[in-house]
């Protein structure tokens, strides 16, 4: 009886732990989303004055020639953005990491050199890589020029059609380093029995890797692919240092953070729109959203996690 009891007891050492931590984050995150959702229902009157609009600022923004425009760019330029991550960060993340994982003297050195560029400020990569990248002082065209691939420069960053991928490229170098631990961490920790029985049938380093490997790590390619759809999507800090607030040449550049920034604070001649700009955090929140849900449901529930 007595026993029975202290099973049916609330925990209430767990909410002693997790008080603080859950009231910091409803402080710093619950509370000014919340907010920033409230504010996008509403437009100002007059300077101080605000009233209630219901849903005629998300009409206005798929709608008003100073704001469509801009959002569908920019939401075509993030999903682009999105992509590239995709298509070449994972992919080499997940072959580095498959490198790593065989072992060697230097593993740690190469694994640690990758890693690196993902702890350095976001100004520093955006300056160095500007300077890199100059079609006047920069040493980019004289290494192309040193391995006969001269013709192939040009000024990337001031082209409308190639800014964006250029600065996409330089944001896969800084980051590679995330999926590559991610991709790292969930290769070791597969039993050297499976890939040593495969050898054993004759498998080839391929077979094994495809056919053993590959499924059991489906679960963590999942979790990449959705922090990458969630990070792309909250993406501002790089495109800010290298393209400024304009996200020049010509809004090229511009994604979904850079034309908040522009909508909710305003930029040169362009007088901020606190509830625009809400509105447009809003519109990141829902498609950020819509993503994690699609992973919830169509991806995480679909692939099937082994207990190795």
């Amino acid at each position: 009886m007595q026993l029975s009891k202290r099973r049916s007891q609330f925990p209430v050492h767990v909410l002693v732990f997790l008080a603080p931590a859950v009231l910091l984050y409803t402080i710093f995150m619950v509370v000014p989303l919340i907010n920033s959702l409230r504010l996008s229902f509403f437009e100002t009157v007059n300077q101080n004055q605000q009233s209630f609009a219901g849903l005629q600022n998300y009409i206005k923004l798929f709608t008003d020639s100073n704001f469509a425009p801009f959002f569908w760019r920019a939401l075509r330029n993030n999903f682009v953005f999105f992509a590239v991550h995709m298509l070449v960060q994972n992919p080499i993340g997940l072959l580095l990491a498959a490198l790593l994982a065989e072992g060697g003297p230097i593993r740690n050195f190469f694994r640690t050199i990758i890693f690196m560029p993902t702890v350095l400020s976001v100004v520093i990569i955006g300056f160095v890589w500007q300077l890199i990248l100059n079609p006047l002082w920069g040493v980019a065209e004289s290494m192309l020029k040193a391995v006969g691939l001269g013709a192939w420069f040009g000024p990337w960053l001031g082209k409308p059609e190639s800014a964006l991928i250029t600065v996409s490229l330089i944001s896969v170098w800084q980051f590679v380093g995330i999926p590559m631990i991610l991709f790292y961490a969930a290769l070791i920790g597969i039993p050297d029995e499976l890939t040593e029985a495969a050898r054993v049938d004759g498998a080839t380093a391929w077979d094994t890797f495809w056919r053993i490997k590959f499924p059991l790590i489906l679960p963590t390619i999942g979790i990449v692919g959705v922090l990458t759809f969630v990070g792309n999507f909250n993406a501002f800090d790089l495109i800010y240092t290298m393209k400024g607030a304009n996200a020049g040449p010509d809004f090229s550049t511009d994604i979904m953070g850079t034309f908040f920034y522009r909508t909710f604070f305003g930029q040169q001649l362009q007088l901020g729109n606190p509830t625009m700009g809400a509105t447009v955090a809003a519109m990141m929140f829902l498609i950020i959203l819509t993503g994690v849900l699609i992973y919830m449901f169509l991806w995480a529930r679909r692939v099937q996690t082994y207990e190795l």
